[in-house]
């Protein structure tokens, strides 16, 4: 018993100084960045506001969420807490200027974040269905997986296909290139991340896994998060040259070792530090390497940044 409190001791410790970390960091290197005072007028149709015919797609800094479809996951303050990534629908994500949505799904179609289920995918494709059928010049990235430890929908892509058709990108890497203008009016990227069923042909409707990457560390420490993402995104090549696309998650996820297991107050740890972040990869000079910005519980400040940094972007100040 008393090594099971010494180790939790030294665990609320080690928090504690990596917050430090974070904090001194910020007070000594503040969140600007080229264009950061900007701001949206409409994050509902923000890239409309960026004009579609200059806006590039590698020049896009993407706000996006993590385990997307999470509002409703479990049963209310009794597993929900446990589970639960986001507050918004996906709806009002997109309207809030969400851009990247992370779906997990289970052989039910169903969605989930581990053991736990919410709602079908269906509901999923309806918002971003109604979202697009309220503007016109907005591209979003759809990512869909089957979770660990679940067997593929059967025919889901099929599925996917079949709601999505009128609005699907088509794999081609020379999208990459194109501006926002020269793919409407097609609207979504969906890749498909299926466990063992085949992955999306080359030129297909659906995008293959290995168009969207990252380097997931699983901690709850915000300092070696933050410091984990800076050197995975130094590695990659400017998004100019790139062709895929690659997730930055400004998250941090609760440990089986550690008595606060809740979502909200473990990734409360680096929510704050977005603008910092952008802020250390313009100091590391590897700004030109941001692409896909997620975060749990997304806000109007996180859209903000992003779209802040893409706007420099697109008037050649970043």
């Amino acid at each position: 018993m008393g090594s099971i409190v010494s180790k939790q001791v030294e665990k609320r410790k080690e928090i504690s100084s990596e917050k430090k970390t974070l904090c001194d960091l910020l007070e000594g290197c503040g969140e600007t960045f080229p264009g950061s005072d900007y701001r949206p007028e409409d994050r509902k149709n923000w890239m409309d506001g960026l004009n579609p015919e200059k806006l590039h797609v590698n020049q896009i800094v993407w706000p996006g969420t993590h385990d997307s479809a999470t509002n409703k996951i479990g049963i209310p303050c009794v597993s929900r807490p446990f589970a639960q990534c986001q507050s918004l629908s996906i709806y009002r994500q997109l309207c809030l200027g969400t851009r990247v949505l992370d779906i997990r799904v289970q052989v039910d179609r169903r969605v989930c974040h581990g053991i736990l289920k919410t709602y079908s995918v269906d509901v999923v494709i309806d918002d971003v269905k109604k979202f697009l059928s309220e503007t016109e010049s907005e591209i979003i990235i759809l990512e869909i997986r089957t979770e660990f430890g679940n067997e593929d929908p059967y025919d889901f892509d099929k599925y996917l296909e079949e709601k999505l058709g009128e609005y699907l990108i088509h794999q081609d890497d020379h999208v990459f290139e194109k501006t926002v203008a020269e793919l409407l009016p097609k609207r979504v990227i969906c890749v498909w991340k299926p466990r063992k069923s085949p992955q999306p042909k080359p030129g297909s409707s659906l995008w293959s896994s290995g168009y969207l990457k990252d380097n997931w560390i699983d901690t709850d420490l915000p300092s070696t998060k933050f410091d984990s993402n800076l050197r995975n995104l130094i590695k990659q090549g400017p998004v100019s040259s790139r062709k895929f696309f690659y997730r930055v998650e400004n998250t941090v996820t609760p440990q089986p070792d550690n008595p606060i297991v809740c979502v909200k107050p473990v990734t409360g740890r680096i929510h704050g530090y977005a603008r910092l972040f952008i802020n250390q990869c313009c100091s590391k000079g590897c700004v030109d390497r941001l692409q896909i910005f997620s975060t749990d519980f997304i806000d109007e400040d996180f859209v903000d940044a992003c779209v802040a940094l893409t706007h420099a972007r697109v008037e050649e100040k970043a």
